[in-house]
């Protein structure tokens, strides 16, 4: 599709649009911008909707790229609402997601996202948003090692998952054979990872999950073959600002802002505990789960407060605009839209655990379709249709 098709697409979107988003201080739109947000329109505030006319926006068995860790219908999940539900933000209305748009913007360029299996999750949704607009020989995947590319060839362009699941060096980065016990980190520097993340035109990281697996976490100061390097322990929350300094301080020496754009998703959270929502059943959990959860003024998640200060403290120090994608308080109210026992297990559930499925429930990780759908509607708002204060 040429330049006169993507300004038609553009034009279809006039009602939404008004002075594209801008960069610091009115520096000019911000890369990739063709039109702006409402004013006032808070995109992570309003409500989940039942929409059996417009969801799913892909169904589970026509997308190739879902891991089977995701594929929640395959596994015999009896009920289907989960995919049902639509983000509709408070009190304005947003362009739908245009999947022939979002590729001719990325003509050319190469989209990166970094993190974890939920960054990871989120990246393959998007794939299977994108894939039926390229024909099937056109387009290629590939995995090797710890990155993942997506080329669609009619448009030149890739999209990459790159798995850094704490950002830093650590010893979870194998994208296969990893453990969140005992974690070790490098405190400086990050040059291998680094070297993956250069060159892209959009790049989307995440960092949560791992963090808050323990209270403290070990971090290796020094390089390997240093004879005086030394194994420090640090409070998760302090390390977490520690590296996501690093991370911040890098953007800004290798990210050019007037060609390329920067986000950061916020933490997913998890539904472990029936009683945050006012189940008292003993072992509740988001085992069975059919619908969300409807009142959230009552609803005491387990997502760490810290955590999130500490990114959106961090992140505001940055002199390169980083778009925050703020998934966590829309995401809380789905207890019903995780993998559940509906995947495929590593290792096979013991007698006692099937005698109660809540044992070795995920509820972690989300159904393709599913939640990561609407994660990537905010980002592609955010990217396409950015608001005043995109910037934080």
């Amino acid at each position: 599709m040429k330049v006169l098709a993507v300004l038609a697409l553009v034009a279809a979107a006039a009602p939404f649009l008004r002075a594209a988003g801008q960069g610091e201080e009115g520096a000019g739109p911000l890369p990739f911008a063709v039109g702006a947000a409402p004013a006032g329109c808070d995109v992570a505030q309003g409500e989940w909707v039942r929409d059996d006319d417009a969801r799913p926006l892909y169904q589970e068995w026509e997308c190739p790229y879902i891991q089977p860790q995701l594929t929640c219908q395959a596994h015999g999940r009896p009920d289907k609402a989960y995919q049902s539900w639509r983000w509709q933000p408070r009190g304005c209305s947003l362009p739908s997601f245009n999947a022939t748009l979002m590729l001719e913007m990325l003509r050319g360029k190469r989209m990166l996202f970094v993190g974890d299996s939920l960054n990871r999750g989120q990246y393959v949704s998007l794939l299977c948003l994108l894939h039926r607009a390229i024909p099937d020989g056109a387009k290629s995947f590939e995995t090797v090692d710890s990155l993942s590319i997506f080329r669609a060839r009619d448009y030149d362009a890739t999209i990459e998952f790159y798995w850094a699941p704490m950002l830093a060096e650590s010893n979870s980065d194998d994208a296969v054979v990893h453990s969140a016990d005992d974690r070790l980190i490098r405190g400086a520097p990050m040059d291998r990872h680094c070297s993956f993340w250069k060159g892209a035109d959009v790049l989307v990281f995440n960092s949560y999950l791992w963090w808050v697996a323990g209270d403290k976490i070990q971090i290796l100061r020094g390089a390997d073959n240093d004879p005086s390097k030394d194994i420090v322990e640090m409070k998760s929350e302090e390390a977490y600002r520690l590296v996501l300094y690093q991370v911040v301080r890098w953007l800004e020496r290798n990210v050019d802002a007037k060609k390329s754009r920067v986000f950061f998703v916020t933490a997913s959270p998890t539904h472990t505990q029936g009683k945050a929502w006012g189940d008292k059943a003993e072992g509740a959990n988001c085992y069975g789960q059919t619908s969300p959860i409807s009142d959230g003024s009552s609803y005491r998640g387990s997502t760490s407060r810290e955590m999130l200060r500490v990114t959106e403290e961090v992140l505001a120090t940055s002199r390169l605009p980083v778009g925050l994608v703020n998934i966590t308080r829309l995401s809380e109210y789905r207890r019903d839209a995780h993998t559940q026992t509906y995947k495929k297990q590593w290792v096979e559930p013991t007698a006692e655990q099937r005698a109660d499925p809540r044992s070795y429930a995920d509820c972690t990780h989300w159904c393709l379709p599913g939640v990561p759908d609407t994660w990537n509607e905010l980002l592609y708002w955010k990217l396409f249709f950015p608001s005043n204060d995109q910037v934080l």
